[in-house]
Formats: structure tokens, C-alpha cells, sequence
């Protein structure tokens, strides 16, 4: 399941964040009377529409292996947890009407009524992302439910099963990671095309604006960091003391810059900074940190595990400084002189901006879990007790399957994307338009870039076009 979630988690920026950046050149294209953005928002309009099928596929495998991988977990907390699932389950249908509306209303529908169909899905996604968050939360705070005699659930408070103290913290720094993430994502590929000499409007604006939403983000985004470690330290103490390689109880904690812990407690390699550990829990060297060994050596994470949370955490740190630095860099330049940097090296970073924040989200997922081991729900239920006694044989060869099917996924999803940028170019090329809408006017012979849907049957002039 590790690899199933580490694979769908890719696509969730978009499916989060993309509907959001399209309806904002959406706005654009109707504000502003602009073809060059009505062209880009219909175009990443069929990309987000291409990646929720995709997702769907991904996402429903997940919901089979909770069951299946996981009896012991969803038969004694399903009922204290599920809510979240249903709300993600009411949240997929919609998005999916919503989708197949504003899909069909590029060439249909009047374009402010157009608009105000779409502005929903933003709103939709976040609820979907709200109901995974709420079940994530719950297994690292669990509350909301008392027990019998006999150790099972015998009634459940719904609503502080649903607002648990990690909720808030857990909900809107995987948001704002969502939208920064895509926003980079985005941005990256039209550095490339920049950075390939294809300096027109339709590039340039492709850049700018995915690319000033993630740089606003980003600097809220590590903001909603700092909070969230800080809610580990006092929510969730071992796994505070795993991310940052805390072995004794202490006041006075230096900060470990990657390192590996060893059994005996201390740590090897990395870069040590006296004090900052407990500066940054408590904003004071004599603030105390719970260390590793304030548990039974069976409640906390071995030394291994310990090194995997600290080096994921510090991946995701190391990666959003980075982007910080990226996104002040294009407010400096926006500050001192109205205009972006168009320096190589700005656009090299900005092209390689998708795949840091990308992999940002898997280090940011793999401090999550691992660093709850060995508890699936944070000290009322190990990994042991919720997993499935199926043979291991049958469970490789579920894995084998797994593996080969979202290859093959993955794969259509990438040849689609490929096969529409192909296509786009040519017919861009063949009517003009990138040039013609440059300074806002229409291609030549008074006809629209693009007159229809970017997806479907080609029509007889894009298949002109490509001959």
C-alpha cells in the first residue's frame, strides 16, 4: 500500500490545486477580454480532466487495499473513522459532475455562466481533501470514541472524531503544499519551453501565473510548517523526537541537519547545531524535549525508522527553503524592477521547481506515517495488530500486479499528455494563433484560437494542420 499511496500522491496536487489555477486564468481570459489565457485555461482544463481519471483509478485501488491489507484497522475503528472516507466519496462524485459540465460548456454555454459552473470545483476538491485529512488525523490524534469492557468501540462522538487536534495543522499544510506544488508543477513546464527559446505571450503568461500564485504560497507555506512541527512536539512527542533524532529527555537540544541515529543513541554524520532544537519547540534553549527512550523500546520507532522520518523531514525543509529562496528571488525582481528575472539560471530553477515540490509531498507523507510507527493508530493500535494475515506469496503477487498496473497508467498518462502537446503545437502552428493573440488580437481571418474543446476527435482543420 506504501507504494499505491506513494504513487497516487503524485497526481493529488493536480487534482487538488489544478481546477483552482485554471479557473484563475479562466478569470483572466474574462476579465481582461484575453485569448492568450482563454486558450491556456481550456487547454489545462483537459489536463485536469485527463488526471481525475487517472486519479480515480489510482485513488479506488487505495480503497480496496484499506480493506483487504488493513482488516484488523477498519473492522475496530471503522466506525470512529469512516466518516472521512464517505465525505471524500461525496466529494469524488461531485467533482466528477462538475467536471463533465464545465467540459462541456467551453463551446456551449454563455461564457460568465461558463465560469460561475466551474468556480464550485476548487471548493469541491478542498472538501475531498478535507475528508482524507480527517481520517489521517484521527489515527495520529485519536478521539471521539470510549470503549467497553472488552476493548471494542461502544460509542462514538462524531464530532471530536472529526475535529482532532491534528486536524487543523495536518488540513492546511497539505492544502497550501497542494496548491504550491501544482503551481509549480505547472510553472516548470513552461520554463521549459522558455528556457527552449519559445519566448511568445502564450509561454510567458503560462509561467507568470501559476508561477506568482506558488511564490505568494510559499512563504505561508512555511509558516504552516513551523506550526505543524510544533504540534507534532506537543501532540504526538516520539515522533517529534524521530523527526529531529532525540534519544534522552532534555532541555538544550541541538538540531541535527540529516545524520543517522544509531542504537546506542547517538548519531553519525550530518551537520549539529547546539541548542536550535529546543529554541525551535519552544523558542528557548530551556525548552524540554521529550526524547525516544521516554517509552518502552516496543512503543517507539527503532533507530532505523527514527533515521528515515529525520531524513524525510529534513528533505522537505532543505526543499521548501529552496523554494522560498526561489519565489523571494522573483519577488526581488518584481520588487526592484517590475518585471520577472529572465535570467537562465531563474528559469533552470523554475523548471525543476515541479519535481522539488513533488518530491517534498512524499518526504512530507513519509514523516507522517513512519514517523507514527509502530502505532497505525497513534498509541491504541499497532501496525502488527491492523495488518492482514494473508500469506506473504500472495501478497508479493498482489504487489507484482500493482506495480505493473500503475506502471501501464502511468504510462497512458504521460504518452495522453505528450500526444495533446504535440497536437496543440501543431495547431497553433497552423492557424497562428500564438503570434496573432500576442498583442490581444484575434488569428488571422477573424477566427478564435482554438474555436473548439481542446480534447475529443481532431477536428478537419486540426487534422489539415498536421499534414
Amino acid at each position: 500500500m506504501a507504494f499505491s499511496l506513494g504513487t497516487h500522491i503524485m497526481l493529488v496536487p493536480l487534482g487538488v490545486a489544478l481546477p483552482f489555477i485554471t479557473l484563475l486564468m479562466h478569470y483572466r481570459h474574462l476579465r481582461h477580454g484575453d485569448p492568450v489565457a482563454g486558450l491556456l485555461a481550456r487547454r489545462w482544463s483537459a489536463v485536469m480532466a485527463l488526471q481525475f481519471a487517472v486519479g480515480v483509478v489510482t485513488g479506488t485501488v487505495l480503497s480496496f487495499e484499506l480493506g483487504l491489507l488493513w482488516p484488523g484497522l477498519m473492522g475496530r475503528w471503522g466506525d470512529v473513522f469512516g466518516l472521512g472516507f464517505g465525505v471524500e466519496a461525496w466529494a469524488f462524485f461531485l467533482e466528477a459532475i462538475l467536471i463533465a459540465v464545465y467540459l462541456h460548456g467551453w463551446a456551449r454555454l454563455r461564457p460568465r455562466t461558463h465560469f460561475l459552473i466551474g468556480l464550485p470545483l476548487p471548493l469541491v476538491a478542498l472538501l475531498g481533501a478535507f475528508g482524507i485529512l480527517t481520517a489521517n488525523s484521527w489515527m495520529n490524534t485519536p478521539r471521539g470514541f470510549t470503549l467497553d469492557e472488552d476493548g471494542a468501540v461502544a460509542s462514538v462522538d462524531v464530532r471530536r472524531a472529526v475535529f482532532t487536534p491534528m486536524l487543523g495543522p495536518q488540513y492546511w499544510h497539505f492544502v497550501v503544499a497542494m496548491f504550491m506544488t501544482a503551481a509549480f508543477v505547472v510553472a516548470g513546464v513552461y520554463a521549459c519551453g522558455l528556457l527552449r527559446g519559445r519566448r511568445d505571450r502564450y509561454h510567458r503568461l503560462g509561467f507568470l501565473v501559476p508561477f506568482t500564485a506558488a511564490a505568494v504560497l510559499t512563504p505561508v507555506q512555511m509558516f504552516l510548517g513551523d506550526f505543524i512541527a510544533r504540534s507534532v512536539y506537543h501532540q504526538q512527542p516520539v515522533k517529534f523526537a524521530a523527526m529531529e533524532l532525540v534519544w534522552r529527555t532534555d532541555t538544550h537540544v541541538p538540531e541535527y541537519v540529516f545524520g543517522r541515529l544509531n542504537g546506542d543513541g547517538t548519531v553519525s554524520g550530518g551537520l549539529r547545531i547546539p541548542w536550535l532544537d529546543s529554541v525551535l519547540a519552544g523558542f528557548s534553549p530551556n525548552t524540554r524535549v521529550t526524547g525516544l527512550t521516554s517509552v518502552p523500546t516496543a512503543d517507539r520507532p527503532t533507530p532505523g525508522q527514527a533515521t528515515i522520518v529525520h531524513t524525510a523531514f529534513d528533505i522537505m525543509v532543505v526543499l521548501g527553503s529552496g523554494l522560498l529562496l526561489l519565489a523571494l528571488w522573483f519577488a526581488w525582481s518584481w520588487w526592484r524592477r517590475r518585471d520577472w528575472p529572465r535570467s537562465r539560471w531563474f528559469l533552470r530553477a523554475a523548471a525543476v521547481s515541479g519535481v522539488a515540490a513533488l518530491v517534498a509531498v512524499e518526504a512530507g507523507w513519509v514523516t507522517t506515517e513512519v514517523g507514527r510507527q509502530p502505532w497505525i493508530v497513534y498509541e491504541r493500535m499497532r501496525v502488527s495488530e491492523a495488518v492482514t494475515d494473508i500469506p506473504a506469496d500472495t501478497l508479493w503477487a498482489v504487489f507484482g500486479v500493482t506495480v505493473v498496473g500503475y506502471t501501464a497508467i502511468l504510462t497512458v498518462f504521460v504518452v495522453v499528455l505528450l500526444r495533446l502537446r504535440t497536437r496543440w503545437r501543431a495547431e497553433d502552428a497552423g492557424s497562428g494563433a500564438r503570434e496573432a493573440v500576442a498583442g490581444g488580437a484575434a488569428a488571422p481571418g477573424g477566427e478564435p484560437p482554438e474555436p473548439h474543446v481542446p480534447y475529443g476527435p481532431r477536428t478537419t482543420r486540426s487534422r489539415e494542420v498536421r499534414r
